[in-house]
């Protein structure tokens, strides 16, 4: 992963003002739009691959990345609709939605409250909230830090920010030398800014309203633009095929 976080000649660099927070967004390329929403996803080669043909979006989620720490906001529902004020201000009204990791509930989130915007959804290993297995996810020991937070989480975390990512890489992916140390580095220094480990904690805080929204977006109608969903076989793979059942019409 050279060149960590470099997107490519071009892109241009946006503060956005949503409600409650300010997202900082990467711009460039030409053509249709595609929004690409980050877990731990690094964008930057694909958006090189993208840019010539299309219109690249790539936000840092709220409390992310280099976008503003908020002390609330952190449901998958108000940051779907950071996207589309982003959209907004840049004068996009439709796009296709590739996401990663927690960037797929914030994606999912979108797309369930304004689908007239998605042309077509892209979603890659992670569950999303209330639909399909999540209760027997949850269950899993290796899911510990999804429940991690709190005054004194933050005292352990606070300057081991370090550490705690490293389990994420060391524990958590099929090949941990894949992960270089520029990559680890790289996100060590981010979550070490004020204030954004309390923010990463708040993302997981979030998943039981998520849960509660997701199962209502679900009830109210599913998702009909072509969708592709991607899962490792280290990861969670055929668990995929449920999740989007249930949350897309066939």
């Amino acid at each position: 992963m050279a060149d960590v976080g470099r997107f490519p000649p071009g892109f241009r660099t946006q503060e956005v003002n949503t409600d409650g927070a300010t997202i900082h967004v990467r711009v460039g390329g030409q053509g249709p739009a595609v929004v690409m929403l980050h877990g731990f996803a690094v964008w930057g080669p694909l958006a090189t691959a993208l840019a010539p043909e299309r219109t690249v979006v790539v936000p840092d989620l709220r409390g992310m990345g280099l976008s503003s720490h908020p002390e609330d906001g952190y449901d998958k529902k108000t940051q779907g609709a950071d996207v589309a004020r982003i959209l907004d201000t840049l004068g996009i009204e439709k796009t296709d939605v590739v996401a990663h990791d927690i960037g797929n509930m914030v994606a999912y989130a979108f797309a369930a409250q304004y689908p007239y915007r998605v042309t077509r959804f892209v979603v890659m290993d992670a569950p999303l909230p209330g639909i399909g297995p999540w209760d027997e996810i949850t269950r899993s020991p290796l899911l510990w830090h999804f429940n991690f937070r709190g005054p004194d989480v933050e005292r352990l975390v606070q300057g081991r920010e370090r550490i705690y990512l490293d389990r994420f890489w060391n524990e958590l992916s099929a090949n941990p030398k894949s992960i270089d140390e520029a990559t680890r580095q790289h996100y060590a220094d981010l979550y070490a800014r004020p204030g954004a480990m309390r923010s990463a904690f708040n993302q997981f805080a979030a998943f039981g309203q998520d849960a509660i929204d997701n199962q209502t977006f679900a009830a109210q109608a599913k998702l009909t633009m072509p969708a592709l969903a991607i899962g490792g076989d280290k990861s969670f793979g055929a668990a995929w095929r449920t999740s989007c059942a249930s949350s897309r019409r066939t």
